[in-house]
């Protein structure tokens, strides 16, 4: 009897979220739940995005339904959120087949409109930030580390049975639902503007910065300077640490010394990086693509450390070995920051001004801004003014 019983009970629950998810589609989330009394922590939440809807990675307008507020959970009303590379990467599949529609975005601000019942960490018109994570089984995830636990939901594209559209979506949108663990404070003394952009770029690079004690003194590498090297460079230089910048693109050499890099090489051919053998104390990629790691490496002194924060297309880098161990250098990865950490760099960035240099957009110039990433042109991280959705 109660096997009978389960077995209709995911029937009804399969019949209905096909529905749902067909009416999404087709239609918008207003065709599905037109009713005016809305409540949240019920019907689930309607909301406005920009989408994915397919591997070419064009995003158009897209109204949709987001899971109920839980117990533990809070509703934000983005005011903002920042684009990501990583965002490109993963509507255009290059780190495997995706889920559409799907909507990107884990540079999130915005404004706590609800609250569930057990969540004490914030009220209602509290200033909220999330990144890359919105959930995990946190009876399993005591200590810290969330990114690296097994039951954590990324924020957009990651499996959900509770949502109606069978994932999690992102943040290029009007609202939010998010466990409550997985929001950060944003204090009063930044923009949410400005903060947006630490919840991703700001942490990546912060965490392995705190984590390898980078402090005065040190000479730091920074490969990359677009949205996470331009924090990279700021947030080491704050720790008194003297950086030198290796960018490929030649018109960002003026901007990366106003940050105040000490030097700026400009990697046109790769035997720029020979004046630089084992100069360094430590070096951070952040480059999203297939390089020489071997060639960047052997900036480092021997038994340094080289932290690779980009993630290219399939998550792969090919190593020339011989090279790398050639350098003796300890060669590692990170993957983001955990909350810790991201509450951390956004308290820390705020008391000591350390700003994203950005460029706020509406939500119709989303296309064309990513379109300049990807040719290099972003200076340095394009905002999104939700208003605009």
């Amino acid at each position: 009897m109660e096997n009978k019983h389960n077995d209709e009970d995911r029937r009804n629950f399969i019949k209905k979220t096909a529905t749902i998810t067909a009416a999404v589609a087709l239609g918008g989330a207003s065709n599905v739940f037109g009713a005016s009394n809305w409540d949240s922590s019920k019907a689930g939440v309607r909301s406005r995005g920009w989408a994915a809807f397919d591997e070419t990675g064009i995003l158009r307008p897209w109204e949709f339904a987001r899971r109920p507020l839980g117990d533990d959970d809070i509703l934000i009303d983005i005011k903002f959120a920042s684009i990501c590379h990583s965002d490109i990467h993963q509507m255009k599949g290059d780190w495997g087949k995706q889920v559409y529609p799907q909507v990107p975005g884990h540079e999130i601000v915005g404004i706590v409109r609800e609250i569930g019942k057990n969540v004490t960490k914030f009220k209602v018109g509290d200033r909220a930030g999330v990144g890359c994570m919105v959930d995990t089984d946190l009876n399993s995830c005591k200590n810290g580390g969330e990114q690296y636990c097994k039951d954590t939901i990324f924020t957009y594209g990651y499996p959900d049975k509770r949502e109606p559209t069978t994932i999690s979506q992102g943040g290029y949108s009007t609202n939010l639902v998010v466990n409550a663990h997985f929001a950060v404070h944003i204090p009063e003394n930044i923009s949410f503007e400005q903060a947006a952009p630490l919840l991703c770029a700001g942490v990546t690079t912060y965490s392995p910065l705190m984590k390898y004690k980078i402090k005065k003194g040190d000479k730091v590498g920074v490969a990359g300077i677009g949205g996470l090297g331009h924090m990279a460079v700021k947030i080491a230089i704050s720790k008194g640490a003297e950086v030198i910048a290796f960018t490929t693109t030649a018109d960002k050499v003026k901007d990366i010394l106003s940050f105040g890099a000490k030097e700026v090489v400009v990697v046109d051919n790769l035997s720029k990086l020979e004046a630089y053998n084992q100069k360094l104390d430590y070096m951070i990629s952040t480059i999203p693509a297939q390089f020489d790691i071997a060639a960047y490496a052997s900036c480092v002194k021997p038994f340094g450390t080289f932290t690779q924060v980009g993630m290219p297309p399939k998550f792969e880098l090919t190593l020339q070995n011989l090279g790398l161990a050639a350098t003796r250098v300890n060669f590692t990865a990170s993957l983001i920051g955990d909350m810790r950490e991201t509450q951390d760099v956004v308290d820390y960035c705020a008391k000591k001004k350390i700003y994203p240099n950005i460029e706020i957009i509406d939500a119709k110039e989303i296309n064309d801004a990513w379109k300049k990433v990807l040719n290099k042109e972003a200076r340095y991280r394009y905002v999104i003014d939700s208003a605009t959705i």
